[in-house]
C-alpha cells in the first residue's frame, strides 16, 4: 500500500512540477530582506498531510520537516515555508504542492506559486570594489540615479556588462571602483520582467559614514524660504485680526 501511495506522489510530483502553474493559480507575491528570514504563507485546514515538495523553475529544493533540523529551508506549522538567512540567489518564483487526504481519506492535492522578492540596503567606500553575487536568476539589470527620470541597463544576460566600470563572472556582478555615479537603486529582473531584486547603494566616505552627491541632497534653501514665507504670513493674519479686534472695540 505504502509503495503505490510513495508512486503516486511521484507521478502527482513529475506531473505538476513543470515551472509554470497551472491556468487560474495566482502567483502570491513575498519579499524579504537580504540575511532576514522569509515566510511562504500555505493556509490549509487539512491536518492529514501526506507530504509536502517546494520546487523553482529548476529543481526541487529540499525542505526540513522539523524546527529543529539545520538546513536553511524548513516547514513551520501546518504547511508554512520558513527561509532562513536570505540570499540574493533564494529570489525567484517558487511552486508548493501540498499532498493531504480528504474525509473520504482520498488523496488530493494543493499547489501555491510564490514570487521570492529580496531587497537590501548597502553602502559602499568611494573607490572600493563591490561584487554583488545577484545574477544567477538574472536577465536583465536596470539601475536608476535621483537625478534620472527613467532606468539604464546596466547588464543583461545576452550582453553582459554594458561599460567597462562593471564586469560580470560566475554570477556576480563587480562594480571595479565605486563612485557617485554607481549610487542608487538596482533592479535584478527576471526573463518575465518579474522584479528579483532590488537593491539600494549609498556612497560612503573612507570612514565609511554615508553620504549623498550634490544631486542627492534635499533643498534646504527652498525649504527655508518655504517655512519663511509661512511665518510671515501667519503673523501677518495675526496682527490684521488684532487690529480690527482693537478698531471694533473702540467703535463701541
Amino acid at each position: 500500500m505504502f509503495i503505490y501511495l510513495n508512486l503516486l506522489l511521484l507521478l502527482f510530483t513529475f506531473i505538476y512540477q513543470s515551472g509554470t502553474p497551472p491556468v487560474g493559480t495566482s502567483t502570491v507575491p513575498v519579499s524579504g530582506k537580504h540575511g532576514d528570514n522569509v515566510t511562504l504563507p500555505c493556509q490549509l485546514e487539512a491536518t492529514k498531510i501526506s507530504d509536502i515538495s517546494l520546487n523553482n523553475v529548476s529543481e526541487n529544493i529540499p525542505v526540513c520537516q522539523t524546527e529543529e533540523c539545520s538546513g536553511r529551508v524548513l516547514k513551520r506549522g501546518n504547511c508554512d515555508i520558513v527561509f532562513k538567512d536570505l540570499c540574493f540567489s533564494d529570489a525567484g518564483t517558487y511552486f508548493l504542492h501540498v499532498f493531504y487526504k480528504n474525509d473520504q481519506k482520498k488523496l488530493k492535492r494543493r499547489l501555491w506559486a510564490y514570487q521570492l522578492h529580496i531587497h537590501d540596503e548597502i553602502s559602499v567606500k568611494t573607490g572600493e570594489e563591490r561584487k554583488l553575487d545577484v545574477l544567477s536568476n538574472a536577465n536583465q539589470v536596470v539601475h536608476l540615479t535621483r537625478n534620472r527620470r527613467s532606468w539604464r541597463e546596466v547588464w543583461s544576460r545576452v550582453g553582459g556588462a554594458q561599460s567597462d566600470q562593471m564586469t560580470d563572472a560566475d554570477g556576480t556582478l563587480t562594480i571595479k571602483e565605486f563612485t557617485a555615479n554607481d549610487a542608487g537603486t538596482y533592479r535584478v529582473l527576471d526573463s518575465e520582467g518579474e522584479i528579483l531584486i532590488t537593491l539600494t547603494l549609498t556612497e560612503s566616505d573612507s570612514k565609511g559614514e554615508s553620504h549623498d552627491t550634490d544631486d542627492d541632497k534635499p533643498d534646504n534653501t527652498r525649504r527655508r524660504a518655504v517655512s519663511f514665507w509661512i511665518i510671515i504670513v501667519g503673523l501677518t493674519i495675526v496682527l490684521a485680526l488684532m487690529i480690527c479686534l482693537v478698531i471694533y472695540r473702540k467703535c463701541h
